[in-house]
């Protein structure tokens, strides 16, 4: 997932250097009822920066007994937290979220050390974009209210909205605190708690973000940490103490927890990946379709959910469109993250680096045509790190394998089309369902195309504006529920319903 942002809104302080590259941190626990504990096991795992694959720290991995731990302080802390005034949770909420705007730059640089994302994305947007969630559930925490029904002549009902209890959010690792604000911002205010288990890929951010929760006067075990890969999850999903899970992650993985959430008939919210088709018409304002088009699909190392990787574009300016890409792409500074010129950085993991180049060889060897990029760094100074240039492939056929299947990398398909209708039967013939976009000066028309591409968020001449107002998330196998706006407050409360009698019960019997 990804929300755009700009410089303007971070409170950048480039002078500070409070992490680098050969940056090494000492080892990492879990976070369980407002501090750090040991881990009852002597696992660990090692986070590694993608921008030359050396060890940040050694993770110390949650047991099962650690999970049981972190629970019980969760609903431990439900008792209390979810009786709270909601304008006091949203107070406390407030003042996290301006501690983490005072520390923005010093949070940036360590999620870039974590993720290899360059510092001018996570300066710009990662943190920022989920404190503005914070701040906007914040002032939802009052407001959120129940309704009553009259029933005359002698009864009415009450309906309250009431939070579900101890939440498991499990993240992503391509927008690791982002992701952790995004999941808590809503629990939290709901009065829900919340046990987070990041991304083994990316440990660090979320146990700031625990941190500076406890600063900001949260009570202990209200937000917990725990750490560790698909065990720990696991074992959070079966967890007869949790009452809901919201996962980010792939297809894969949301159709394993919803499989698991049954045992226990959990409520579950699921932001998965997507396919997403942008369409671009002969008609549209070409500067702003092409700027569309790179960054939906080279931001992040195009490692982002809900990425325009299928790029339908008009007959009429296809090959202008495609020779612009070429020398926009081209141009594209992949390079050290910790460089504010740099544009680009590596990919996230070895694993996910070679997954993503057999998509690339995959697409090489094709009919389609290769129009630039799809290189490795061999040498000089990115020769050490998980780099991969910018890649465009045009006259794709929707039957190919990179065409189809999500590759969450830096791999763009770009597919010619004639007419409306043929461009929404091509783009809708997907079990993705996440996102999409339509570029045309023709209103009409783009509220039409807008309206029948079948995705959970669709942009009109924009792409991957994601403010923190809206709901967003996925139709088909792209999920279930919704992040953010005024629709993730109904995937985190439940509704009772109190029914009051006024008068006499009839003699029945």
């Amino acid at each position: 997932m990804k929300a755009r942002g700009t410089a303007a809104n971070s409170t950048s302080n480039e002078s500070q250097g409070f992490f680098h590259p050969d940056s090494t941190l000492p080892r990492q626990r879990n976070y369980i009822g407002g501090g750090y504990r040991d881990a009852a096991s002597a696992g660990t795992f090692e986070s590694r920066h993608p921008g030359n694959e050396r060890v940040i720290c050694e993770v110390e991995i949650a047991a099962r007994e650690d999970v049981d731990r972190a629970v019980a302080s969760a609903a431990r802390a439900f008792e209390t937290w979810s009786r709270k005034p909601g304008a006091e949770r949203g107070r406390i909420l407030q003042r996290a979220a301006s501690i983490l705007r005072d520390r923005n730059e010093e949070l940036a640089q360590l999620e870039t050390l974590d993720t290899g994302k360059p510092i001018g994305e996570t300066r710009a947007v990662d943190i920022i974009t989920g404190v503005e969630v914070l701040e906007y559930f914040a002032g939802v925490a009052q407001s959120l209210h129940g309704h009553y029904v009259d029933l005359p002549p002698a009864a009415f009902a009450m309906i309250r909205r009431e939070p579900v209890g101890v939440c498991a959010g499990i993240g992503a690792w391509n927008y690791p605190i982002q992701i952790a604000m995004w999941k808590s911002g809503p629990a939290l205010a709901c009065g829900n708690t919340m046990v987070f288990k990041p991304a083994e890929q990316t440990p660090l951010t979320a146990l700031k973000l625990a941190e500076i929760y406890t600063e900001a006067g949260m009570p202990d075990g209200v937000f917990n940490v725990v750490q560790g890969a698909s065990d720990t999850g696991a074992a959070l999903v079966d967890h007869a103490g949790v009452a809901k899970i919201t996962l980010t992650g792939s297809v894969e993985t949301g159709k394993i927890v919803m499989a698991d959430s049954a045992r226990t008939l959990k409520n579950v919210s699921l932001e998965l990946g997507g396919k997403s088709p942008l369409i671009v018409f002969a008609d549209a304002d070409f500067d702003n379709a092409l700027n569309a088009v790179l960054s939906a699909n080279f931001y992040s190392s195009g490692q982002v959910c809900s990425n325009g990787t299928r790029v339908f574009v008009q007959r009429a300016i296809y090959e202008d469109f495609v020779a612009a890409l070429r020398g926009r792409t081209a141009a594209i500074r992949v390079g050290d993250p910790f460089d504010d010129a740099t544009q680009m950085g590596p990919l996230i993991s070895r694993e996910h680096f070679e997954k993503v180049l057999s998509y690339v060889e995959a697409a090489k060897a094709s009919p389609a045509r290769h129009v630039v990029g799809g290189d490795t760094f061999d040498q000089g100074a990115l020769a050490n790190g998980l780099y991969l240039s910018p890649a465009v492939f045009a006259d794709c056929q929707d039957d190919m394998v990179f065409v189809r299947e999500e590759v969450f990398g830096p791999l763009m398909a770009v597919l010619p089309f004639d007419d409306e209708e043929e461009v929404l039967r091509r783009a809708n013939a997907t079990h993705y369902g996440l996102s999409g976009a339509v570029f045309s000066r023709d209103f009409a028309r783009a509220n039409r195309v807008a309206t029948s591409i079948q995705a959970g968020c669709v942009w009109i001449n924009d792409y991957n504006a994601v403010p923190p107002q809206i709901p967003f998330g996925g139709y088909k196998e792209s999920g279930l529920g919704r992040e953010n706006g005024l629709a993730a407050i109904e995937c985190y409360t439940q509704l009772k319903t109190i029914y009051a009698n006024l008068g006499d019960v009839p003699r029945v019997y």
